[in-house]
C-alpha cells in the first residue's frame, strides 16, 4: 500500500497548502518527495485523473465557494485560486461546471463541486472495516415542514460503496453546492412511494424548501415530502479520520437499538427517506430517521 500512502500524503498536502502563495504542482511534488511523473502515475491508478486534473478540480471548487461567499471581482477570485487570467479561469470553470463564473454567481445553481476524500478511505470501505461496538449518541428531534427532496436514484446499489461504483462520486459535491439545502448531502434509503420498478431503495439527496425551482442535471428527481419529525442520531467527534466507517456503524447500531415507543415516537419510513449523513472527525457521524409523534 506504499503507493496508496503516497497519494494520501499528496492529497493531504494539497488540502492543507492550496491557499499558499507559491502553491502549485512543483510544490506538491517537493512537499511529498515524489516526482511529477510518479504522482501522475499513482493518481491515474487510484483516482483516474492526473495530479494536474486533481489540483484543478480542487481549486475550481474552492473558487466556487468564493464566488458565492464574497463580493470579489472574478479576476481576483481567479488570482486567489492560482489562475493567471480572467479568461483562462473562466474557460476552466465553464469546462468543469458547464456554467461561467459570472452566471454561477448570479443563478446559484447546483454544480458538481469536487469533494476531497483520501483515497485510502475507498479501500477501507471496500474491505468493510468496522467494529461492532455501540457508541454513545445524542438523539435530537428536528421538525421538518413540507419540503422538496432532490435525489438521484440507483438501480442496484445496497450501500455507499456500490452506490458510488454505480452512480459515480459527483453527487456529493453537486448536492452540497445547493445553497438552499437544509443539511449536507446524504445517502438515502427511500420510502416505497419514491421507488420506481427496477430501482433500489438507495439514492443520494438533500432536502430543500418547497419553492425551490432551479434546474438540475440529468438523472436527478424532485419529490414533495410532508411535514414530519427527523430524529438525528449523532456520535461524538473522533480523532483518526480513517475510523469513519467504524463510527458510522456504531451510530447505525445505536439507532437500530433505540426504543422509539418509550419516547413517544413511531418510525415513519413510509413518508420520508432515512438520511445517512456520513462522518466528520470534528462533529462525528450522523443519521436522520423520519418519525411521527405518538
Amino acid at each position: 500500500m506504499k503507493d496508496v500512502n503516497a497519494v494520501v500524503l499528496a492529497q493531504a498536502y494539497i488540502k492543507a497548502r492550496h491557499t499558499d502563495a507559491k502553491f502549485g504542482i512543483e510544490s506538491v511534488c517537493r512537499g511529498v518527495g515524489y516526482s511529477r511523473r510518479q504522482l501522475d502515475r499513482l493518481f491515474q491508478k487510484h483516482l483516474r485523473m492526473t495530479l494536474y486534473e486533481y489540483i484543478n478540480a480542487v481549486l475550481l471548487s474552492e473558487s466556487a465557494a468564493e464566488l458565492l461567499d464574497t463580493d470579489q471581482v472574478v479576476l481576483d477570485v481567479a488570482l486567489d485560486c492560482h489562475f493567471g487570467s480572467h479568461e483562462g479561469y473562466t474557460r476552466s470553470f465553464a469546462r468543469r461546471f458547464f456554467v461561467t463564473p459570472k452566471e454561477y454567481r448570479k443563478r446559484k445553481i447546483a454544480i458538481p463541486l469536487f469533494t476531497q476524500h483520501p483515497v485510502n478511505h475507498y479501500y477501507i470501505l471496500k474491505g468493510g472495516r468496522a467494529m461492532e461496538t455501540t457508541a454513545i449518541c445524542t438523539v435530537t428531534p428536528v421538525t421538518r415542514p413540507k419540503r422538496k427532496l432532490i435525489y438521484l436514484p440507483s438501480h442496484g446499489a445496497t450501500g455507499y460503496f456500490d452506490y458510488c461504483e454505480e452512480m459515480g462520486c459527483q453527487w456529493e459535491g453537486l448536492l452540497n453546492s445547493i445553497p438552499e439545502k437544509f443539511d449536507a448531502a446524504a445517502l438515502l434509503e427511500l420510502p416505497d412511494f419514491l421507488q420506481t420498478k427496477g430501482e433500489s431503495k438507495i439514492a443520494s439527496g438533500v432536502e430543500v424548501p418547497p419553492d425551490y425551482e432551479k434546474p438540475l442535471p440529468a438523472g436527478y428527481r424532485v419529490a414533495e415530502l410532508q411535514e414530519c419529525i427527523m430524529l438525528y442520531f449523532q456520535s461524538g467527534p473522533y480523532e483518526n479520520p480513517d475510523d469513519f466507517g467504524t463510527v458510522i456503524a456504531q451510530v447505525l447500531k445505536a439507532a437500530k437499538n433505540y426504543d422509539f415507543e418509550r419516547y413517544g415516537y413511531r418510525p415513519a419510513n413510509q413518508i420520508a427517506p432515512t438520511f445517512n449523513l456520513g462522518a466528520d472527525p470534528k462533529i462525528g457521524a450522523r443519521i436522520a430517521i423520519p418519525v411521527i409523534k405518538e
